[in-house]
């Protein structure tokens, strides 16, 4: 399937806008030509065919079916659900009021905001186009594993105390729960909304990400990255992170960076190190949480995730070389 988005970049580069083939300028609108198409069609196929699917699966149905588990039970469960639930930002704080309000465990609940930013099923066939299937199912693994070990250190520390107190107060109860339509015709039409609602909103986001890594592939010389990003520069892992931080996109959204820098010549690990950072960590997720969360807690959250994606991108370029 792949190559026919090489063929139409192919066209549109150097037959309709007639570029010079192996110039710079060719290879960065080649690369935005091919990941636009690419990229937007399996967004729209992807959520499409996964929305028909879900259309029972709701905020207030993941909570529900969290709530009463026992430990063993509920943070694989909560790391799966954050995995296959691709909610957006303005959900991060309903839901974790809900968990809360439903006895969940704080631990489980922010193991589930540490997935479900990280790990869709979106960014994960996109991921899979890029750098293929079996490092795709490595970073899967170590997205849930961060998520559960997340989660679990902070039960551990029981950090409840750095909860905005206004959170233990609410009772959302019961209310939201409603029956969901399960027809044929209904399915459809969450499918459609659900193309709508998630590619309406991150867009933008995969277009500045595509528009980045296109500008790299074809104008950043890969002596550049080889001289700074290299498995021996021990900086290299950590720098990703903190580059990440203040940077806003999604886990699809950033992968056309993935994709660049990789072809750069940039050890797996540390991309995968700043797609880690980029889609958990960001700075809006975190003046998002806020509304919930003291600064004691979001700093501690912050932490824990940046030792995790460093010690993953440290893993990830041991094994790769």
């Amino acid at each position: 399937m792949y190559p026919v988005f090489e063929k139409l970049a192919d066209w549109a580069t150097y037959d309709l806008l007639r570029l010079v083939p192996e110039t710079r300028l060719a290879g960065s609108v080649h690369f935005f030509i091919q990941d636009v198409t690419k990229i937007f069609f399996l967004l729209t196929v992807i959520v499409f065919a996964i929305g028909f699917f879900r259309a029972l699966l709701t905020p207030e149905r993941v909570r529900k079916a969290v709530a009463g588990r026992s430990r063993v039970v509920s943070y694989p469960m909560a790391v799966g659900l954050g995995a296959v639930t691709p909610f957006c930002s303005c959900s991060s704080v309903p839901l974790f009021i809900g968990f809360l309000e439903a006895r969940i465990p704080l631990g489980v609940t922010m193991a589930f905001l540490i997935a479900s930013p990280m790990i869709n099923e979106v960014a994960v066939v996109v991921l899979a186009a890029a750098i293929g299937w079996k490092y795709t199912l490595l970073y899967v693994v170590a997205g849930l594993s961060i998520g559960i070990l997340g989660g679990l250190m902070i039960e551990v520390l029981k950090l409840e105390k750095w909860v905005e107190e206004y959170v233990w107060k609410i009772r959302m109860g019961e209310a939201a729960l409603q029956e969901a339509d399960t027809g044929m015709r209904a399915r459809l039409d969450f499918a459609v909304a659900q193309v709508k609602e998630i590619v309406g909103r991150i867009w933008k986001y995969v277009l500045i990400g595509i528009a980045i890594g296109a500008i790299l592939h074809g104008f950043v010389p890969e002596e550049f990255f080889l001289k700074y990003t290299s498995p021996e520069n021990l900086l290299a892992v950590p720098a990703a992170v903190l580059v990440g931080i203040p940077l806003y996109s999604n886990a699809t959204g950033v992968i056309p960076i993935v994709e660049s820098l990789l072809g750069k010549g940039v050890p797996l690990g540390t991309v995968l190190a700043l797609m880690m950072s980029v889609a958990a960590i960001s700075l809006p997720e975190m003046i998002i949480l806020r509304k919930v969360l003291k600064p004691q807690l979001i700093a501690t959250f912050t932490g824990i995730l940046f030792v995790a994606f460093v010690g993953i991108g440290f893993l990830f370029n041991f094994l790769v070389t």
